[in-house]
């Protein structure tokens, strides 16, 4: 079988904020084909400054918890960069 690649509509760069981009982010996991018994947080890291663009950094972590045992004993994480432009911040 074929695995089709989904994706989101994501906000322009005019619209973006920190949480904005944490919910696109969720709404983008929320595409993938991941058991429910896999629970997961996501958090925002940092922003990075750079000379023509913003960076923001973020994480979502994955864990199996379970009532014998809360705190997972395996995680796995997957890190997520923004970026936005400074020299076209009304269309990227």
């Amino acid at each position: 079988t074929k695995h089709v690649i989904k994706n989101i509509q994501w906000t322009t760069a005019k619209n973006f904020t920190v949480e904005r981009g944490r919910q696109q982010i969720e709404e983008l996991i929320s595409t993938w084909d991941i058991h429910e018994s896999w629970l997961y947080h996501s958090e925002f890291l940092e922003e990075e400054e750079l000379k023509d663009s913003k960076r923001y950094h973020y994480k979502a972590c994955w864990g199996l918890p379970t009532r014998r045992k809360p705190v997972p004993r395996a995680t796995a994480s997957v890190y997520f960069v923004i970026v936005i432009s400074k020299l076209k911040p009304d269309v990227s």
